[in-house]
């Protein structure tokens, strides 16, 4: 789809971003706006969200958690008119080896990840149009064991499963999902700290597309999916060919 299509698909529509305020989620707004969509994003800082809204100039804003399912139900309840697409961004999983997880913590992100998933999905029935569309994000971590990765591979394994059954569910709106491996975010930068430059040289060198995944990567993905009617149910990778790396 050329970008004066997607402005004339997008133009007028309005899209919601859970965890919109940086990274991925915020990308997707800028992205959106671009193409003339009416945008309103979700996040749990006001500061940064308040910020966030106004770099994008956005329609409406509102404080959510997603392992609260009161804050998801209100949150949609309280939206003015239907709703076109649904974009469900947001932190990404603890990494730990067996002995050092926190399992409070890894309920928590599965729950918010998965259930969430769910509850926000049950909140969009009879608010998001007909023909319109849901869009999750999760990881690659499944397709490739590896020490630490158990609570990730669990969320990455599931989503993709709950997604496509979803599509039926609610159809005649879409819900798919994008997968990714290493994306440079501010929350990749903060996970990784003083290594951050290290990854991204080893992923420029390695990659088969020889440049690091950004959030515009996604973004332009997310996008196309709100447009092409066609797809649903489906999962996207976007790693840069991460998985066909060798360990």
């Amino acid at each position: 789809m050329t970008t004066s299509t997607l402005h004339q698909a997008l133009a007028g529509q309005t899209v919601v971003i859970l965890g919109g305020s940086s990274g991925i989620g915020l990308e997707t707004a800028h992205q959106a706006r671009s193409a003339d969509a009416r945008v309103i994003l979700t996040g749990r800082q006001r500061e940064r969200l308040d910020r966030a809204a106004r770099d994008v100039d956005a329609a409406g804003t509102g404080i959510l958690d997603l392992g609260r399912p009161a804050e998801i139900e209100r949150f949609f309840t309280g939206l003015a008119g239907p709703v076109d697409h649904v974009l469900v961004s947001g932190g990404g999983p603890p990494y730990a080896p067996l002995r050092d997880i926190d399992f409070d913590e890894a309920e928590r992100v599965l729950d918010e990840h998965l259930l969430g998933a769910l509850r926000v999905t049950r909140a969009c029935v009879g608010r998001v149009r007909p023909g319109g569309s849901l869009i999750f994000i999760t990881g690659t971590h499944a397709r490739r064991p590896g020490i630490g990765l158990s609570i990730a591979a669990i969320a990455a394994a599931a989503l993709p499963v709950i997604t496509a059954n979803l599509a039926l569910e609610i159809a005649p709106i879409r819900a798919n999902c994008l997968a990714t491996g290493f994306v440079d975010t501010p929350l990749s930068a903060r996970i990784l700290g003083d290594a951050i430059e290290q990854r991204r040289e080893v992923l420029r060198a390695t990659l088969p597309i020889r440049r690091v995944v950004g959030p515009s990567d996604l973004a332009a993905l997310a996008l196309h999916l709100m447009t092409n009617t066609a797809v649903t149910g489906a999962t996207f990778d976007v790693d840069g060919g991460q998985q066909l790396i060798p360990d």
